[in-house]
């Protein structure tokens, strides 16, 4: 009898991993920094990253945290308790909503937060309404939670901001939580009062989740404030998660700490959550949170100045580009051109019909790195980050001037 040989079964990976997307900003600040490390001279408008140093008194807290054994050790999974305390007075100060510590958990960063959100408030087939443009990661983050992104866009001509009507078309029976993002990132836009309250009303309305990404509302300008939906509508609080953390305001990107803030029985589910994903963030950037957020606020506000001059600079020369319109951004430090007026013309030789083709079109022929509106949402626009030197933002700029010249 001859034997058979057995059935080999073939491995598999997760088909839910196997469709989330790199990070499209990420992708490309690789590469910029790739071709600069090959020698080239490029100049990457791609990474949502400060080119300032984190401020000294943060670093010299973390120093001295090194120095306490207590930080080498397990601590509460949900954050610091004297962090929570001081996350807690932030968000009373900036968000003008008082809550108990025990309503915030301590995440690795904003994009910790965010995951968890969505792991908090969706169940399988829920819809997620997404207006458009948006940061890069919340669809994926949803389809993590196996929910699914609903975009609802707004172009230059609504400065990037959806309205009620626009959300209302949108809403289903499935509808079951909101993304708002004000200050935005991508576009910077900053929703006005009136508008953060109708879309607030309109969510209580309909009992439908708020998730707000608030990691930008201290960098605003020509003296906007971004108000927080829970402040606009304070009966928004018991269906809201804040998202918010220490990277972009305190120049600590690479610090990775963020925070959750959200009623009771939510904070209870997504601490279950990260009591199994990571535990507690790590102590020393704990500590280096905590002087950030009770120090002296001195150097963020220099900061902000000069994300106020950067902003002001490549505004005005953007606009000086026949087929740019430039929205003029409130907050955050990203600009968002429509560059549909590029498209369809020719350049160096080349016909670019999306914004992915033109990005490549300005890598390659102008050394200057941005990122393509694909990566949020429809194509026709870029995104740059103003958030580099002085010199360096405005030798990009000028020369995109002259790739374009007509």
């Amino acid at each position: 009898m001859t034997e058979r040989a057995p059935l080999l079964r073939t491995p598999t990976l997760s088909r839910k991993l196997s469709a989330i997307a790199e990070s499209a900003t990420l992708k490309v600040d690789a590469k910029a920094k790739g071709l600069q490390a090959a020698g080239r001279p490029v100049i990457s408008y791609a990474a949502g990253e400060p080119d300032f140093a984190t401020p000294q008194f943060i670093v010299d807290a973390a120093a001295e945290a090194l120095h306490n054994p207590a930080n080498f050790r397990y601590t509460p999974a949900a954050g610091l308790p004297v962090l929570r305390e001081a996350i807690a007075a932030k968000t009373l100060r900036d968000s003008g909503l008082e809550i108990d510590p025990s309503q915030v958990i301590v995440t690795n960063g904003g994009k910790q937060a965010v995951y968890q959100a969505f792991q908090t408030v969706v169940n399988p087939g829920d819809e997620v309404l997404l207006p458009a443009p948006y940061w890069t990661t919340y669809p994926e983050a949803i389809a993590l939670a196996d929910g699914i992104p609903v975009e609802v866009f707004a172009g230059a001509d609504q400065d990037y901001k959806v309205t009620v009507e626009q959300l209302e078309a949108a809403r289903t029976d499935r509808t079951t939580a909101l993304v708002f993002v004000s200050p935005s990132n991508p576009t910077g836009s900053v929703y006005t009062l009136e508008e953060t309250q109708a879309i607030g009303q309109w969510a209580v309305e309909h009992g439908i989740w708020i998730i707000s990404d608030e990691i930008y509302q201290n960098l605003v300008y020509e003296g906007t404030r971004a108000v927080s939906i829970v402040e606009a509508v304070p009966d928004a609080a018991a269906q809201t998660i804040l998202v918010n953390g220490v990277a972009k305001t305190y120049a600590m990107t690479g610090w990775r700490l963020g925070w959750m803030v959200g009623p009771k029985d939510a904070i209870k589910i997504a601490g279950n959550l990260q009591s199994h994903l990571c535990s507690n963030v790590n102590n020393i950037a704990q500590r280096a949170a905590l002087a950030a957020l009770t120090g002296p606020q001195d150097e963020v506000e220099q900061m902000r100045q000069a994300f106020d001059r950067r902003r002001r600079l490549i505004v005005a020369e953007l606009s000086k580009i026949d087929g740019v319109t430039v929205p003029t951004p409130l907050g955050a430090f990203y600009v968002y051109p429509d560059v549909r007026g590029l498209l369809g013309r020719e350049w160096r030789g080349k016909t670019p019909t999306t914004s992915l083709e033109l990005a490549d079109l300005i890598l390659e022929e102008a050394e200057v790195a941005v990122v393509p509106g694909e990566a949020f949402g429809p194509s026709g626009y870029l995104r740059l980050s103003y958030a580099l030197g002085d010199d360096a933002l405005l030798e990009g700029v000028q020369r995109m001037q002259a790739l374009f010249a007509v």
